[in-house]
């Protein structure tokens, strides 16, 4: 499962060559995808139960963009580390929110007097265990499948709860909508004038949710080139976010992988095709050898 690449085969605008290790990478294992960089972060996810605790925190509760499910924290149903990948598993269920169960009320719900929800799912983070600023970030994944599902690769400023969204700015490594099943997008958000500009770009790929992928971005002072496999196919000038001097592109961005289900881009749910899983081969984080980890 695990792909460890060659130092001098795999170049920044080349063509891979990559052989299967005989079990789990390790980090030692991994050689850098890009001369010059070194591997500084990584989950191999070379165990089996709840994710890293050291490593992945959780979002809980209904989060964003009007979607339907629920995050649960550090529930094997939802995430969990099982033969070689994290699984994110989104399920059509009757479950009782942890609120109702203390006897509260889920304020932050669609539905604030629902004890239950409907739709449940996980999104790890590392905000407040790791961030960055620069590097090449990449993600071997396979995607779920069906109308409704989202699974996203994405990063936000870890200043996001002194400045708010859109201001912290936030890199979109890769995210899918099972509406349009031969797509993957790629976009960064941030405020620019006091207003929320963003600039995205899309590839059509055949069934990308058939096979195991790697979705990379190679972030620079400069920047940013986003990847499907060895193929760019969206970049952002990084000076394109420059606003009064400020600029999140020039800060530190915390990693979140999660699987949503409906809301503004995820459409109609097809409850047919629940259960699904994301799954997460491995994590990897390069930067420049003299940069700061």
């Amino acid at each position: 499962m695990k792909k460890r690449f060659a130092r001098g085969i795999f170049l920044f605008v080349g063509v891979a060559v990559c052989s299967a290790l005989p079990g789990p990478a390790r980090a030692a294992d991994v050689d850098s995808p890009l001369p010059g960089y070194k591997l500084v972060w990584s989950d191999e996810f070379d165990y089996e139960g709840l994710p890293d605790p050291a490593k992945w925190g959780y979002e809980e509760g209904y989060v964003r963009n009007n979607e339907a499910q629920f995050y649960t924290r550090a529930r094997k149903e939802n995430s969990r580390v099982e033969n070689g990948v994290l699984v994110i598993e989104a399920r059509k269920e009757h479950f009782q929110k942890p609120t109702a169960r203390a006897g509260r009320r889920d304020n932050v719900s669609a539905t604030p007097s629902a004890d239950y929800a409907e739709y449940t799912a996980a999104s790890l983070i590392t905000l407040g265990r790791a961030s960055w600023q620069f590097g090449r970030i990449e993600v071997r994944a396979k995607l779920p499948q069906g109308k409704g599902v989202w699974p996203a690769i994405w990063m936000l400023g870890d200043n996001i709860r002194k400045i708010g969204w859109p201001a912290c700015g936030e890199i979109d490594i890769m995210e899918f909508v099972g509406h349009t099943p031969n797509k993957v997008h790629a976009t960064v958000h941030y405020r620019k004038d006091g207003q929320h500009k963003s600039s995205g770009g899309a590839l059509t790929v055949t069934e990308p949710w058939a096979d195991f992928h790697v979705y990379a971005v190679e972030w620079t002072p400069e920047r940013m080139d986003f990847f499907f496999d060895q193929q760019k196919y969206h970049s952002v000038d990084v000076k394109t976010a420059d606003n009064q001097g400020q600029n999140p592109f020039r800060q530190r961005q915390y990693l979140l992988i999660n699987f949503a289900l409906g809301g503004s881009w995820g459409g109609k749910i097809d409850d047919s095709v629940l259960p699904q899983k994301y799954l997460i081969d491995y994590v990897r984080v390069y930067q420049k050898h003299d940069a700061q980890p």
